[in-house]
């Protein structure tokens, strides 16, 4: 019987270090040049390839499974507590070879290229929207230390700012005055560049198949449909149920269990996708507040208004986004609709 062989990787720009096990005995470490690793890899027959999640993993993840190998993306967080003495390269491939094989360290989907796009887009998008809130708390800060206040909110940032730089009495130095203006002309082009690329993501998403179906569902706009779909992947990913999905995100709430006894306390603070579930409980206040304020139109927003009654808004939204998730795993698992529940009959 042959024994299974698994090719462990750990990345890097130009220096790939391998370590190679078949069944549970080291068969080959060794560090390879691009060039080199490239050539190697062609050669080898079908295996199983583990890398850890980092820059180009799913580059390399989609390379292998074209090669015909079965690949398996694994996060940092699961490798370390393998690795054994000091980190170095080689102990950290031996230690990715052995988290592959832990009946509970889930992989991460390999994403295609398309989604790896839209991913990048979103990633550029973000970027320059952070870019330009720092660059307007930069000014805000430089300004009140002259005894210059601006309201908060970005109307009143653009407003106030050419108001200020015309006003020759304000007691802002001359000599600061051309670099607060050249400040805030690199906002304006950074938000407008934002506000470019933005529009162009949204385009995009909203003739995605995938993400344009998850759209029907209640607070989740453009943005939060593609986080979904990035975050759990065409066929539900490798979640074996929604709330599996839900946890990984960081929806459900922390256990604690000793003795038979568990107790269950707020959502996790530390195992989450913090970006998209900020985004997905934004998205379900605002629904929730819509629901708040009229009559439940359908059987979801019935539990959805009794739940905010019974728990207050906020715990309600979180509920909301809870279910949002598991909702999406069963649609991209099932290729279904979104549909929502009829209402009950008294």
């Amino acid at each position: 019987m042959n024994k299974p062989t698994t090719i462990a990787i750990d990345l890097a720009k130009d220096s790939f270090q391998v370590c190679k096990l078949v069944g549970n005995n080291i068969a080959m470490e060794r560090t390879f040049s691009r060039q080199a690793f490239i050539k190697w890899l062609n050669k080898q027959p079908k295996a199983t390839v583990v890398m850890e999640a980092c820059g180009s993993a799913h580059h390399w993840g989609r390379y292998c499974i074209h090669l015909g190998h079965k690949v398996k993306i694994i996060a940092p967080k699961h490798v370390s507590p393998f690795r054994s003495k000091q980190k170095t390269d080689k102990n950290d491939a031996l230690a990715i070879a052995i988290a592959s094989s832990q009946p509970r360290v889930y992989p991460i989907p390999v994403k295609s290229i398309d989604a790896q796009a839209l991913q990048s887009i979103e990633r550029i998008r973000q970027h320059l929207n952070d870019s330009a809130v720092a660059t307007s708390n930069m000014l805000r800060g430089l300004l009140a230390e002259f005894g210059i206040a601006i309201k908060p909110g970005i109307k009143n940032f653009q407003e106030a700012i050419p108001e200020i730089l015309e006003d020759a009495e304000n007691g802002l130095p001359d000599i600061l005055r051309s670099h607060i203006h050249q400040g805030y002309r690199l906002y304006v082009r950074l938000r407008a560049e934002k506000q470019a690329v933005e529009k162009e993501l949204v385009e995009a998403i909203t003739h995605h198949p995938y993400c344009k179906n998850l759209m029907k569902l209640e607070g989740v706009g453009p943005i939060n449909a593609l986080g979904i779909f990035l975050a759990i992947g065409s066929g539900g990913g490798n979640f074996k149920n929604g709330r599996d999905a839900s946890a990984c995100i960081g929806l459900t709430p922390k256990q604690f269990s000793t003795g038979g006894v568990t107790k269950m306390f707020g959502i996790s603070r530390t195992v989450a996708n913090k970006r998209l579930r900020a985004n997905l409980i934004q998205g379900a206040l605002a629904a929730s507040r819509v629901v708040q304020n009229r009559e439940p139109r359908n059987g979801k927003e019935a539990w959805l208004k009794a739940l905010i009654e019974r728990a207050g808004l906020r715990k309600a939204a979180v509920a909301l986004a809870n279910k949002t998730i598991r909702t999406s795993w069963a649609m991209l698992k099932n290729g279904t609709t979104y549909q929502a529940s009829p209402m009950m009959a008294n």
